[in-house]
């Protein structure tokens, strides 16, 4: 394996795995865990409030562990491990977050970008910029523009009065804490919509999404399989599946599927 896969600093722990940091210009850290092994790098980009320790990112873990693969897992600003407040992130922000890390991480390597919800939107931002160094891309529940086309459109009254006067609301999430959702983070939204006009992909991507699930409608998927330009699509339905896509067998899915797509880059 090349050199750029073994620049690892141990500099903490989270959830009992090393991780390390890289400092943005502004000064804040930016957290990641590498597991060094062969080509491709497998980067697991987490969703919306997530962080790299999450369930499906550690299912894949375990998977490129036992195969000797390669495995980059990173928190963006605000999230996990990382520092900066939560509340100042935006897509624009977490993509560039993201780039920085898998820059200083990996080089050249080519990449296998595995992307949760809010993370398979950054995928796709990632990868419209790095088109010739994605092998293949895997989506689970992809949420590409869910800031306009889910969040904006069902706003009430008194959530876009608290946008005007507060900057932010914080809805209910059977996840956890209230999550703020700012009006930075809509606004910026904005300005990375992919739906509405084809998606200059064309590497084999593999979609998992629930057909239960509440938070990012299975449709959506549909929407984004008509504007990928790649002819190698393959999208699977979980009938009783939900969002989180974390019960023993989705994440048996999970890993087969991301074993398949590795087993075809050897090909």
């Amino acid at each position: 394996m090349c050199a750029a896969l073994t620049r690892f600093a141990t500099v903490g722990e989270m959830r009992d795995l090393v991780f390390a940091t890289i400092k943005r210009d502004d000064g804040v850290k930016l957290a990641y865990n590498l597991l060094p092994g062969t080509s491709p790098v497998v980067v697991f980009l987490p969703g919306f409030a997530s962080d790299m320790g999450g369930t499906k990112a550690m299912a894949l873990h375990g998977l490129c562990e036992a195969r000797g693969q390669a495995m980059l897992r990173l928190d963006y600003s605000g999230h996990g491990a990382s520092e900066g407040p939560f509340a100042e992130g935006t897509i624009g922000t977490w993509t560039a977050d993201a780039a920085l890390v898998i820059a200083h991480v990996c080089g050249d390597e080519p990449l296998i970008l595995v992307g949760s919800s809010m993370g398979g939107w950054i995928a796709l931002l990632l990868a419209c910029e790095r088109r010739a160094r994605v092998s293949a891309m895997l989506l689970v529940a992809p949420a590409p523009d869910f800031t306009a086309v889910l969040i904006e459109p069902s706003l009430n009254e008194a959530q876009r009065e608290a946008l005007a006067r507060d900057g932010f609301f914080a809805p209910p999430s059977e996840y956890g804490p209230p999550v703020p959702i700012t009006a930075q983070l809509l606004a910026d939204g904005r300005n990375h919509l992919l739906l509405g006009s084809p998606i200059p992909i064309t590497s084999p991507v593999r979609i998992l999404h629930g057909m239960s699930d509440p938070d990012v409608p299975w449709r959506q998927s549909l929407k984004l399989i008509e504007r990928l330009n790649s002819l190698d699509v393959q999208v699977n339905f979980i009938k009783d599946g939900d969002h989180r896509l974390s019960r023993d067998s989705d994440l048996q899915l999970l890993r087969r599927t991301l074993a398949t797509l590795l087993d075809e880059d050897r090909a």
